[in-house]
C-alpha cells in the first residue's frame, strides 16, 4: 500500500531550514562572542603587562635618579676634597719658600746696594732700596735675572738721585715675580706681606 502525505513537506522544510539557520546563527554568534571575549582578554592581558612594565620602568627611573643625585653629590665631595688636596699641597711646596727667598735675596744683593722695604703682593715682589751709584742697581738686576726664584725681566719701577743723604746715593724700586723652582710652578698666590 503506498502511503501519501498530504502534509505540506515544503512548509516543514522551510521551518526545518528556518531552525537550522537560526541553530547556526547562535552557534555563530556564541563563536563570535568567544572570539570577541579572547580577543578583549588577550588585549586587557597585553595592557596589564606593559603597565606593570611601565611602572618597573619609572621605578628603575627613580632609582636611576636617586643614583644620579648621589653621584653629583660625590663629584662635588671629590672636587672639593682634590682642591683641599691641591691647596696642601702648595702649602707643603711652598712652607720654605720665604725662608729660600731671603736666602736668595742676601745671595743676591751685591755691595753697595741697600733693600729698605720688601712687599709681597701674590706672586710679585717689591723692592726699595738705595745704592750707592747706577751701576750697582744694575748688577743687582742681573744678580735677580741669574736667580732661579726670579722670574726675569726685571722692571725698574724708578731709580732717581735721593738729595736727603750727602752721598748723593741713588733711590730704586724694581718690581720681579716670585716662581717656586721647588714646584716649576708660577701659579701659586702666596698672601700678601711686607717687611722693612
Amino acid at each position: 500500500m503506498v502511503k501519501i502525505n498530504l502534509l505540506p513537506w515544503r512548509e516543514e522544510k522551510r521551518q526545518q531550514l528556518t531552525k537550522e539557520f537560526y541553530i547556526l546563527l547562535g552557534i555563530g554568534g556564541a563563536i563570535a562572542l568567544v572570539i570577541v571575549g579572547a580577543i578583549f582578554w588577550i588585549y586587557s592581558q597585553n595592557i596589564q603587562f606593559q603597565q606593570g612594565r611601565n611602572a618597573r620602568i619609572k621605578s628603575e627611573i627613580t632609582k636611576v635618579e636617586k643614583q644620579i643625585v648621589e653621584i653629583k653629590d660625590l663629584e662635588k665631595k671629590r672636587d672639593d676634597l682634590l682642591a683641599r688636596k691641591k691647596v696642601i699641597e702648595e702649602l707643603q711646596a711652598n712652607r720654605t719658600q720665604m725662608v729660600h727667598l731671603f736666602d736668595e735675596l742676601v745671595k743676591t744683593i751685591p755691595n753697595g746696594v741697600f733693600i729698605e722695604k720688601i712687599k709681597q703682593n701674590g706672586k710679585s715682589l717689591s723692592l726699595e732700596g738705595f745704592a750707592q751709584s747706577h751701576s750697582r742697581v744694575s748688577a743687582y738686576m742681573r744678580q735677580l735675572e741669574a736667580s732661579e726664584w726670579f722670574k726675569t725681566p726685571v722692571e725698574v719701577e724708578y731709580i732717581e738721585a735721593d738729595t736727603t743723604y750727602e752721598t748723593h746715593e741713588q733711590k730704586f724700586k724694581l718690581a720681579v715675580r716670585l716662581i717656586n723652582p721647588l714646584t716649576k710652578k708660577d701659579d701659586v698666590d702666596t698672601e700678601e706681606g711686607e717687611v722693612e
